[in-house]
């Protein structure tokens, strides 16, 4: 029997189970790979907002990725929400040398409008995007790293281009915040080439965690060698799916369905 990818996933705890690393862990198992993680916050919070944080120090968030390296290895990273900017200048080191790929989501915001991420996170974000295979940014964040407007689609395609370009990476534009009855997310490489994805929006309240599952979906499905457009397509598939299969928790934004999700 083939071993599973192992992914390791680079996040913040969501004590209510919907986004963060324990949406990152549904993802990755429902997905086929082995899941591994290294905590970054420990958050109160649930579908209608984060009552408390409590971020962990670079040291811990560090001695987690080592261990997890240093034994079982991973032919994948997801990073997500980082908390402070030691811990992202730490982790952007820590990775310099790991050959495998890495998908960045720049988690600033939650769901529920709660701030993740300071204005020095942000700014230690140009690191890790150094370090990427891909960044999934959505429209708010993806103005906010390049201070370019991203209103219509030229402007998102210009902004992903020079985000693109200034850091080497692959750039995955996340339309969920667009306006319209459809969602158009785009996958811009490095060379300013670029495809979309258009699917019609979903009509739910339940998306928290949407950001963490795609990109821990593209995360693993790389470690299962497909290639990046198409690693993204498949993980668009999973989260369309889970959103459709929402077991309609909580009073606010409610998770996903990952438990529900058969064959990615």
């Amino acid at each position: 029997m083939r071993a599973p990818p192992r992914v390791l996933a680079i996040a913040g705890s969501d004590s209510s189970g919907g986004a963060g690393i324990q949406a990152d862990i549904k993802t990755v198992t429902m997905l086929g790979g082995y899941a591994m993680t290294a905590i970054t916050a420990i958050t109160a919070q649930n579908t209608t907002g984060v009552q408390g944080v409590e971020m962990l120090s670079a040291e811990l968030v560090v001695a987690q990725v080592d261990s997890c390296l240093a034994d079982i290895g991973a032919d994948a990273t997801k990073i997500g929400m980082l908390g402070s900017p030691e811990s992202a200048h730490a982790v952007a080191e820590r990775l310099a040398g790991f050959e495998g790929h890495v998908v960045f989501d720049p988690v600033m915001v939650a769901s529920s409008g709660a701030v993740l991420a300071s204005e020095e996170t942000i700014a230690a974000f140009a690191a890790l995007m150094r370090r990427a295979t891909l960044a999934t940014p959505n429209l708010p964040e993806l103005a906010a790293l390049t201070g370019m407007p991203c209103a219509t689609p030229e402007e998102i395609i210009t902004a992903a281009q020079a985000l693109a370009r200034d850091h080497g990476c692959a750039v995955l534009a996340k339309g969920g915040h667009g306006e319209g009855d459809r969602v158009t997310d785009r996958l811009i490489y490095s060379n300013g080439d670029f495809v979309s994805f258009d699917d019609a929006r979903i009509d739910t309240r339940h998306t928290h965690g949407t950001g963490c599952t795609l990109s821990s979906a593209i995360a693993t499905l790389l470690g299962h060698e497909q290639s990046l457009e198409h690693a993204v397509r498949l993980a668009r598939r999973f989260v369309i799916e889970a959103l459709r299969k929402a077991p309609g928790l909580g009073a606010g934004h409610g998770p996903l369905g990952h438990h529900a999700v058969r064959g990615g």
